[in-house]
């Protein structure tokens, strides 16, 4: 079956595909809710100027929206999940299959950074696997080392470690100023996932 393009692209979009000329490096952080939302609106908004982007989702192994939402556009965005269908709970010592499947993810977000079929790379929730000890910080320093200056690469995730922040160009911090999970509001299908 055929790719349809997106409704309102360009006609240079369409016949020869855009690339990012300067990329940079990017961390969306905080203990608040957003962070995979705004590399989501990113993915979307480099979508509407011809631009690939590549989600590789670490500790994800659950159905969240944006999977079915990228699959309708494809290949303008794709998502890779790398994880358990449950939750990882031990966070001091990994278990082996959490590690092997971080590790597993790590080198496919890695070949799709260097590929040259990708504008975009968000390692989702990278840094809340770095805190779980699944990814090491030297992994993710190499990975801004080693970045293609036409792609652009996003890092998610709780605990973003200085040496990171240091390093990278645009920082963004999530900041909860109000909830409605006090108020007893639960998760919700299409808005939490």
């Amino acid at each position: 079956m055929e790719q349809q393009q997106p409704e309102g692209m360009s006609d240079m979009a369409r016949d020869e595909r855009a690339h990012l000329v300067k990329g940079c490096a990017q961390v969306y952080t905080g203990n608040c809710k957003g962070k995979t939302t705004a590399a989501l609106g990113l993915a979307f908004r480099a979508m509407g100027s011809g631009l690939k982007t590549y989600i590789g989702q670490f500790m994800k192994g659950q159905q969240y929206g944006e999977l079915e939402a990228a699959n309708r556009v494809k290949p303008y965005i794709t998502i890779e999940q790398y994880g358990r269908k449950d939750l990882v709970h031990v966070k001091t010592t990994p278990l082996p299959e959490d590690l092997r499947m971080a590790e597993d993810g790590l080198s496919r977000a890695r070949r799709a950074m260097l590929s040259g079929d990708y504008d975009i790379i968000v390692f989702d929730e990278i840094l809340t696997a770095h805190d779980f000890h699944l990814i090491s910080l030297e992994s993710m320093l190499e990975l801004v080392r080693i970045k293609p200056d036409n792609v652009e690469i996003v890092f998610t995730g709780r605990h973003a470690p200085q040496e990171l922040i240091d390093v990278v160009d645009l920082v963004t911090e999530m900041v909860e100023v109000k909830h409605y999970y006090r108020k007893g509001i639960s998760a919700r299908k299409g808005i939490e996932f």
